[in-house]
């Protein structure tokens, strides 16, 4: 079975990357509150073991940090229903599904998913729990976890070390950022040590602490995979990727570097079946404190908006705009009115840096964008015609997080034609097809062969735009084709989504 994403520490949470756009967390000015350092001396950090030794000692790392990574405790209520399996809140499921025992592990004995009364009979709303981890950032009783954690939870309880239980309150909790702060009503208590993820380097050993399962203070040392990655629906995080064994239960708990230092809060795992399969990933902490002092400053979190939808570049996309090399982003649509439509952008430039800071490639502008709060004025420089250009843009406010759509002008015109070059039988839209798809140009691909096949171009795609030129006639594309060199860009259409799609004309 295809390996799936398994969000929120095995819940299931592109070629385009939905840029809607980054997230600024409150105000630049807002204070971190000050993280204090654990009240007991330090024992030896595995980095000074591994001096020493030649291998890595995590327990001093455990002894010391060890008391400051708590569990937590999420009670909620579930609906029931009385005709039928899946009220409001349950999570029906098919058992061969491959998050059935995810979700069976992590909300335990939940109706509709084996347990019970399964889900046929009526009764009154049944209480189910979720397990998770956190950490503290300071002594007066602040705690780090995952917002999907506390997510609608009724009562949150936190289990320290030496087994004392605290009722939390949520301070607040972001889900675009998956980052939530608690807070317990306790003092003088164990905190972490706040590190740099930026300074990390893939290949070095890290840390995980959390109650996998339900087993509090368990710990598992890896090493980082890879950095900045980005996954599918997760556009504003750059994670953190690592192999170290992360199962449910272990969300919302911290990532140690080998200084002791929290680099990320471990946050979700790939997998087949909701168990560890070697691919972790963690919050960058740098990203999580931003959330976190807007969370305690203004119980919300600021977010800009750019208004557009980028894609990764490749070397047929870079050789097909005339650049060197494959970098920047890729803008495949502009939302019509937004904040990049009304500064000029259009689809077909690559968004090559931001204020002045280069944008290495499309996973990297939504953490870039997060800075920039909104109503703040960001030059975006883009290539286009074979050439740089510097454009301003007002950054919006983002409201909610759906994809852009498109903003497509000219007109359509010429009958239905087969390019051999390019291979395809292109037909112009009707005008019912332009107003379902509220298109006012572009030609419907109606049989794909040779070099837009192998390109995966399908029948249906509307083709909008030649390396970012706009297709107005058949006649027009079958121009563009000849006179274009070795390879092309096509934007096209699929569905309510637009993508660039690399053709080899050989």
């Amino acid at each position: 079975m295809k390996a799936k994403i398994v969000t929120r520490s095995a819940v299931a949470a592109a070629v385009a990357v939905a840029l809607s756009a980054g997230y600024v967390a409150g105000h630049n000015n807002v204070a971190a509150p000050q993280v204090i350092a654990p009240a007991q001396a330090a024992a030896m950090m595995p980095a000074e073991a591994a001096a020493k030794t030649g291998v890595p000692d995590f327990s001093g790392l455990v002894e010391t940090y060890g008391p400051a990574v708590v569990n937590i405790s999420a009670k909620h209520v579930v609906k029931q229903t009385s005709a039928r399996r899946g009220g409001a809140n349950q999570l029906p499921m098919d058992p061969d599904d491959p998050f059935y025992q995810f979700f069976k592990r992590f909300y335990g004995n939940v109706p509709g998913l084996g347990g019970g009364d399964g889900g046929g009979g009526g009764g009154a709303d049944r209480p189910s729990e979720g397990l998770g981890s956190g950490f503290i950032v300071s002594s007066d009783g602040y705690i780090l976890t995952n917002a999907h954690v506390v997510d609608n939870a009724n009562v949150v309880t936190v289990k320290l070390t030496d087994k004392r239980e605290f009722r939390a309150k949520v301070v607040g909790a972001d889900k675009q950022s998956d980052v939530a702060v608690l807070k317990i009503d306790a003092k003088s208590l164990p905190t972490v040590k706040i590190g740099d993820p930026n300074g990390s380097k893939v290949g070095q050993w890290v840390v995980a602490i959390g109650s996998p399962y339900g087993f509090d203070n368990t710990v598992t040392s890896g090493i980082i995979s890879a950095k900045s990655r980005a996954l599918p629906n997760e556009n504003y995080t750059p994670f953190i990727q690592t192999d170290v064994p992360v199962n449910p239960g272990n969300s919302g708990g911290p990532l140690f570097n080998l200084q002791g230092e929290v680099i990320g809060i471990n946050s979700m795992i790939y997998s087949q079946t909701g168990g560890f399969q070697g691919l972790s990933f963690a919050i960058p902490i740098n990203e999580a404190i931003k959330v976190k002092d807007a969370l305690i400053k203004t119980g919300h979190v600021d977010r800009g908006r750019l208004g557009v939808t980028v894609q990764a570049m490749n070397q047929t996309l870079a050789n097909s705009f005339g650049m060197k090399a494959p970098q920047g982003a890729l803008v495949s649509s502009v939302e019509p009115g937004g904040p990049a439509a009304k500064a000029g952008l259009q689809p077909g430039d690559v968004i090559v840096a931001l204020n002045g800071v280069p944008v290495t490639d499309s996973t990297s502008l939504p953490s870039q964008v997060a800075g920039l709060p909104p109503g703040t004025s960001a030059k975006v420089q883009v290539w286009r015609d074979k050439g740089t250009k510097d454009i301003d843009v007002k950054i919006g406010a983002l409201k909610d997080a759906k994809t852009a759509s498109a903003d497509t002008t000219g007109d359509g015109s010429g009958g239905a034609s087969q390019d051999a070059r390019l291979g395809v039988a292109v037909r112009p839209l009707t005008p019912e097809e332009k107003q379902e798809g509220s298109l006012s140009r572009g030609l419907v691909v109606q049989q794909a062969n040779g070099a837009a096949a192998s390109a995966g171009i399908q029948a249906g795609d509307v083709i909008l735009a030649v390396n970012g030129q706009p297709v107005t006639s058949v006649q027009q594309l079958k121009a563009m084709v000849s006179h274009a060199g070795d390879s092309i860009a096509l934007l096209i259409q699929r569905d309510d989504a637009q993508i660039f799609v690399p053709v080899d004309l050989g």
